[in-house]
């Protein structure tokens, strides 16, 4: 081992999501494999906070790589965002004889790592977070899932939409972000896609390319709408007024943070555990884990929260001609 590392921690942090125990075991069965020892810290900073911190061993996290949520369970901390919060924490950390930790969240949770990495503890970012909104990385742990949970349930709504010949309007989460609407539009077929990051609040035209469907023979109308815009079931009522056609919102929710962990998931969120305990032992730390440009990568914490993400144009425009 390069660094004198002798325990680590691994907490998740933020909101669940589908992968997070393949992270939580990869991290755990690796750092045992190099001849450390791990510490398991519940309910995030505030578990930490708390002294919430158990012993981990390789059975302890047997069978669980299948399983959605996390087992270490999660929960949001407004002590530590503070000077004093963060301080107890790193005295957390030294008292229970952690040496780094592994934290799997999103860009709240990379705050978090970033004060205790100042304050003397080595740490590691993974991103967790089904929203894809981390902007240094190409992949998020639990994104995969949740599109195909989000998708499977659009067709089925999709199927009795055509059935009473409706307007659909289907909410999904995302956050601020609209990637999740923008990938189950595309997927489902979607006649609208409603995103954050570019929608101009034009609702008649919305109701003009409603009208000019149902003039062209479509039989429903679909409308993906991303969280951070909202408001479905109002809008709802306003395209229904405006067009005499029937028209129903339907919000997903919290359906899609839950669920078995795909395939994807499950081998991304395991290689990026391993890959955050390898570059504690390489002594990096203040560090978050992506994956760009088919490699598996790692950021300073700083430079990774200063980058910016956009919605690729040319995916929005392929979204509008398919909906043709």
């Amino acid at each position: 081992m390069e660094k004198e590392l002798k325990t680590i921690g691994v907490l998740t942090s933020g909101g669940d999501a589908p992968g997070m125990n393949a992270a939580i075991r990869a991290v755990t069965r690796t750092a045992i494999a190099r001849g450390l020892k791990v510490k398991g810290i519940k309910k995030g900073y505030n578990g930490l906070l708390n002294e919430e911190i158990i012993d981990m061993r390789p059975k302890d996290v047997s069978d669980i790589i299948q399983r959605g949520g996390t087992i270490l369970g999660t929960a949001r901390c407004m002590e530590f965002k503070t000077t004093e919060g963060q301080q107890k924490g790193a005295e957390i950390c030294r008292k229970h004889g952690i040496d780094g930790i592994v934290v799997i969240g999103g860009d709240g949770s990379y705050r978090g790592a970033q004060k205790l990495a100042r304050l003397g503890i080595n740490t590691v970012g993974l991103p967790g977070t089904i929203d894809l909104d981390i902007s240094c990385t190409d992949y998020t742990i639990g994104f995969d899932t949740a599109i195909n949970t989000a998708m499977q349930a659009i067709d089925k709504v999709k199927d009795t939409s055509s059935s009473h010949e409706r307007c659909s309007i289907i909410e999904v989460m995302g956050r601020n972000a609209g990637y999740i609407a923008l990938w189950c539009g595309i997927a489902n077929g979607a006649e609208d896609i409603l995103l954050p990051e570019k929608y101009d609040y034009n609702e008649q035209a919305i109701i003009n390319n409603i009208i000019d469907s149902r003039k062209k023979g479509k039989s429903h109308h679909l409308i993906i709408n991303a969280e951070g815009i909202g408001h479905s079931v109002s809008m709802a009522r306003r395209i229904e007024a405006a067009t005499g056609i029937e028209t129903r919102a339907t919000i997903l929710g919290y359906m899609q943070r839950g669920g078995n962990p795909t395939c994807k998931d499950r081998y991304y969120a395991s290689i990026m555990g391993a890959y955050a305990v390898d570059i504690l032992l390489q002594g990096k730390t203040n560090r978050v884990v992506g994956y760009r440009h088919g490699e598996f990568v790692d950021f300073d914490i700083e430079e990774a929260l200063n980058m910016q993400k956009s919605i690729d144009p040319y995916q929005l425009e392929v979204s509008r001609i398919l909906s043709i």
